[in-house]
């Protein structure tokens, strides 16, 4: 097959979007298909462009290890807050449209379009470039939008501040009418608006068993579970010693966090737990390695509680295994937002993969997979005193730190061979069917 892909992140970007299309490009390449992706010039997450290598400059061409030939769209540089980053993909989107219908014409055009969200303009872009070419359209949804809309009173700006300062250009009926939308009004707008987009879609991939549910019973037929994965790998770590000491001689806890520092992970709740855990007379360590959105304000209230935290700028994934190896319980953290609860993170699929000990603080399905691989304990998302008491019991307990099926899970449930073969065939499927 021919495969258009449009989405907003890709390598040399770090991040869990652009993970999980390396192995999945790979895995379709590999397989005979020819996939070429529209994607902006690699400038995530700091909103700046992160290579000034022709090949990846606004309009290159270019092949990349995966296989796949890779068009590289503009952006708009941003700074933290959500207007610049939604005014970025509405920017790299409508550019992916311009290039998907100057290139893609005629005898070259694919055979299926795939539009992954998010960036949400990616998806409407991605049914305007499959009507264009007569070409079928599968909406790839790597989070449960959009539900997650209903929790955007939490986000820094409302959706009306972020419609009209991303998009000014707007015809003047709409930008005119965009400030008069009130917060409320903006929330529920947009649901109905992407439940109508995905419906056009003939086909949608998500990744968890949960939100895949909630959308057949919207009215979806046909919905494919495409989950995340890892590679078991043991990054030669040995098991957590019986006993591990802090730089003063008494017994230390270490848990750590690598991913994304934004709203969605809610870490100011761990942090929390780690000061009410010390307060307690835990001796205990949290390492946090990333960055995001939230970073600012999670050192900021690790400073102001006085928490055992540490925080490290992200690496490169050859040096995660160190931390990981340093650490003796690895925390996975969500918000308690409803639309969590059909979320799992894919740091969760990667923890299961070390074989460590899990430290979840999570809810509804990625709760569900730490209980049946039996990986370690499970807390009420932001719950800081049943994460510290938690924590507290594996210091004086450390025996259950060594008791994982994590990637006994993966192999049965997870494995990448089987997710490329999953995906391969619901775009046969809908390409020939």
């Amino acid at each position: 097959m021919r495969i258009l892909l449009l989405t907003h992140y890709w390598a040399p970007e770090i991040g869990a979007p652009q993970n999980r299309w390396r192995w999945l490009a790979r895995g379709l390449v590999e397989r005979g298909h020819e996939l070429a992706v529209l994607t902006p010039a690699p400038h995530y997450p700091a909103g700046v462009l992160l290579d000034s290598s022709p090949r990846l400059a606004s309009g290159a061409i270019a092949r990349d290890e995966t296989g796949a030939m890779i068009h590289r769209t503009t952006f708009r540089p941003y700074g933290a807050g959500i207007s610049g980053r939604g005014a970025d993909q509405m920017l790299a989107a409508a550019d992916g449209a311009r290039l998907a219908l100057a290139r893609f014409g005629g005898g070259h055009r694919p055979d299926v379009v795939i539009g992954s969200v998010p960036g949400l303009p990616t998806l409407p872009v991605a049914l305007a470039v499959g009507g264009a070419l007569r070409r079928p359209v599968v909406a790839e949804l790597r989070d449960a939008w959009p539900d997650i809309l209903d929790s955007s009173r939490h986000w820094a700006e409302p959706p009306a501040g972020l419609l009209r300062r991303a998009a000014p250009g707007l015809p003047r009926g709409i930008g005119a009418a965009a400030p008069r939308l009130s917060r409320r009004g903006a929330v529920a707008l947009l649901p109905p608006l992407v439940t109508l987009l995905e419906r056009r879609a003939d086909a949608v991939a998500v990744t968890t068993d949960s939100f895949a549910q909630a959308l057949r019973e919207r009215g979806m037929r046909r919905v494919k579970v495409i989950r995340n994965s890892a590679v078991p790998s043991d990054w030669g770590l040995p098991a957590p010693p019986a006993r591990r000491d802090g730089d003063d001689g008494r017994p230390e806890l270490r848990v750590v966090y690598l991913g994304t520092v934004g709203r969605s992970q809610g870490l100011a709740a761990a942090v929390e737990a780690a000061a009410l855990a010390e307060r307690r007379g835990v001796r205990l360590r949290l390492r946090i390695v990333g960055d995001g959105a939230q970073a600012a304000h999670i050192r900021a209230t690790a400073e102001r509680l006085g928490a055992p935290v540490e925080m490290l700028p992200p690496v490169a994934p050859t040096a995660v295994g160190e931390h990981y190896a340093w650490a003796d319980t690895i925390l996975v953290s969500l918000q308690d937002w409803p639309a969590m609860s059909m979320t799992v993170p894919s740091k969760l699929y990667e923890a299961l993969a070390t074989g460590r000990h899990i430290s979840g603080a999570v809810d509804g399905e990625a709760a569900g997979i730490i209980r049946s691989a039996r990986a370690g304990l499970v807390v009420p998302p932001q719950d800081p005193r049943a994460l510290a008491a938690a924590w507290a019991a594996l210091a004086a307990d450390r025996s259950g730190l060594t008791a994982s099926a994590g990637r006994q899970w993966l192999s049965r449930h997870a494995n990448r061979h089987d997710q490329v073969n999953r995906y391969e065939a619901l775009l046969d499927e809908v390409a020939h069917g």
